[in-house]
């Protein structure tokens, strides 16, 4: 690529001839701040908090925007470029309900921490103090309040560029403009997928997850319930950024000593069922490869990626496999083998996971995921940001947790469950099992590499037992949309597919810690987190589903083989066509 010379603040800097003004300034290590942009997703220079001066402009120029040229002199801290940011600052603020003390971005808000850094003391315009909440909570995951909304426009981008839902965009113009749904109808009267990519990337608190973690207290608090939990694979990896870690720390030991020091009475992890997973949904694909069943068979470990193929993609719904998410599976074992082992009654069972996914919100409530007496096979789901809050508010002191061990009742699983949590993970696990049982081999080497890494889409093709079986994975419902009409088109041929809803998979999950943009824009955040994954798998003894002692005891002392009549019961589940617009589709039956 070819580069160019500028200088920033005086001092000469090589940069991408494509570069704009504020990547060259990254380059010399220098922030310009920013509220709206998001690298390749949001490029639109709307919040005008990154004017810059550059010498022979007339004006100051949008830094996000603006692409430098050969010999380009650029001021990021002119007197005229920071006035105009402080006064852009002080407008945007005069539209903004502050109640900084209460609100659940305090002390990670993007708008705080500039108005922190620019030194506002006094808003001179506007009334911001006396703004009235302006709530919308129609749907299981997300509550929008757009009297804090600034109208950066990132949640409007993610939904329609990476998520293909595009259910929610600027309403109205001049000062009544507000973020909101089509018709000015609920969320949850739209298609939404329930992923919660918007909340990851609001600057502020105009957008959130929906509170699980009350009715959590409730449960802990009362002596008749036996409360257990169970971390998803991905947490482990994030958890630690909420408390300082580097982005990419493993913080499965001390994850565990804060959950066991809430109160919990089971400290579990998801990997178990995600091992289980492996062994149901291999032992479904081997059958309907050998049989003539419907190929390809698509993952349904996502719950976002579940009701975007609902709604968007009913035809596909024969492809799923029947298999219930990882989540909806502990649950069910949890209150069933788990409570006979115990001598619990079921209905006195609490299951509580913690996952990196709103959707699991959503998730825990659909039809046919009841397994036992009736029961919800979920009692309550909260996200990593929410179990941060717990830790905070049970006065734990993160750095002093000492490293433990989950409780061996289901503490023991393989690194193929590990890597759930990435894009390319269920795929990779999956083939370690499925091409050991049809080869009746020991694979000389664990890593399918080729369904790794953070691209939308991956192809591979192996050659199992004389059958050339060809895969997929994708992640992000729009890379999802743009695989499946590959499929529906006749330009692709697949047996198997892996879909995950949100961009790089669970780690990047719409209830996992908040980066600010100035992270996002320049640091690999999904890369870094999948990493530590990955590295886990590699440092553990058991990497195979198949393989581990308990997922054995399981099928042989309770389930019966993979794909058992008793597996079905509890492990399996139904799909079905859901209308797109919910509350349109009403209105016109009425009429």
């Amino acid at each position: 690529m070819s580069t160019v010379t500028v200088k920033v603040n005086g001092m000469p800097i090589e940069c991408p001839s494509d570069a704009t003004v504020l990547e060259a300034a990254h380059l010399a290590g220098i922030r310009i701040p920013t509220l709206c942009y998001l690298k390749d997703i949001n490029e639109i220079g709307a919040c005008r908090m990154c004017l810059t001066e550059v010498k022979g402009q007339k004006g100051l120029v949008a830094a996000c925007v603006f692409p430098v040229s050969e010999g380009m002199e650029i001021d990021t801290n002119s007197k005229k470029a920071y006035d105009a940011r402080k006064r852009t600052l002080e407008l945007i603020l005069s539209n903004h309900r502050m109640e900084c003390l209460t609100c659940v971005r305090s002390q990670n808000c993007e708008l705080q921490a500039l108005a922190e850094e620019y030194g506002m003391e006094e808003v001179r315009f506007g009334t911001p103090k006396e703004m009235e909440p302006d709530i919308e909570q129609s749907t299981p995951h997300l509550i929008r309040d757009n009297s804090k909304c600034i109208l950066c426009r990132r949640c409007v981008a993610v939904c329609k560029e990476w998520q293909h839902a595009a259910v929610i965009g600027p309403n109205d113009r001049g000062f009544a403009t507000h973020i909101g749904s089509p018709f000015g109808r609920g969320l949850g009267e739209m298609a939404c997928i329930n992923c919660g990519q918007c909340i990851n990337v609001c600057p502020t608190g105009a957008l959130t997850e929906v509170d699980s973690a009350t009715s959590v207290w409730e449960a802990l608090a009362d002596p008749k319930k036996h409360v257990v939990v169970g971390t998803a694979p991905a947490v482990r990896a994030t958890l630690g950024e909420e408390f300082g870690d580097p982005i990419g720390t493993n913080a499965q030991g001390k994850m565990v000593a804060a959950l066991r020091r809430l109160g919990f009475d089971g400290v579990f992890d998801v990997d178990v069922s995600a091992d289980l997973t492996i062994l149901e949904e291999g032992t479904e694909f081997i059958q309907r490869l050998q049989n003539g069943g419907v190929l390809p068979l698509i993952t349904s470990c996502s719950p976002g990626w579940i009701r975007f193929c609902e709604q968007y993609y009913p035809e596909f719904i024969p492809n799923l496999s029947s298999c219930k998410s990882p989540q909806q599976m502990f649950g069910a074992m949890m209150k069933s083998y788990y409570a006979e082992k115990m001598g619990i009654k079921p209905e006195d069972i609490f299951v509580v996971t913690v996952m990196p996914c709103t959707a699991k919100k959503y998730e825990i409530r659909r039809e046919d995921q009841s397994s036992v007496n009736g029961l919800w096979d979920m009692d309550e789901t909260i996200t990593t940001r929410e179990l941060a809050k717990m830790i905070r508010k049970a006065g734990l002191d993160w750095a002093s947790l000492p490293e433990e061990e989950y409780d061996p009742d289901f503490g023991e699983f393989s690194g193929a469950a590990v890597i759930f949590g990435a894009s390319g993970g269920v795929m990779e696990a999956a083939l370690r099992t499925v091409v050991e049982i049809l080869t009746e081999e020991t694979l000389p080497k664990l890593d399918f590499v080729d369904v790794r890494g953070l691209e939308g889409i991956k192809e591979a093709s192996y050659d199992v037992a004389g059958t050339t079986v060809k895969v997929a994975v994708a992640s992000g419902t729009q890379n999802a949309a743009r695989l499946l009409d590959k499929i529906k088109a006749g330009e692709a041929d697949y047996h198997f597919v892996e879909i995950m809803g949100c961009p790089g998979g669970c780690i990047n999950g719409g209830g996992q810690p908040i980066q600010p943009g100035s992270v996002r824009n320049f640091v690999d955040v999904s890369a870094l987190r999948a990493n530590a994954l990955y590295t886990a798998d590699a440092l553990m003894k058991m990497r195979k589903s198949h393989e581990v002692p308990l997922i054995k005891k399981l099928y042989d002392t309770y389930l019966g083989e993979p794909g058992s009549h008793r597996a079905h019961e509890l492990l399996h589940t139904s799909y079905r066509q859901t209308p797109k617009y919910p509350g349109l589709d009403a209105d016109k039956n009425e009429n």
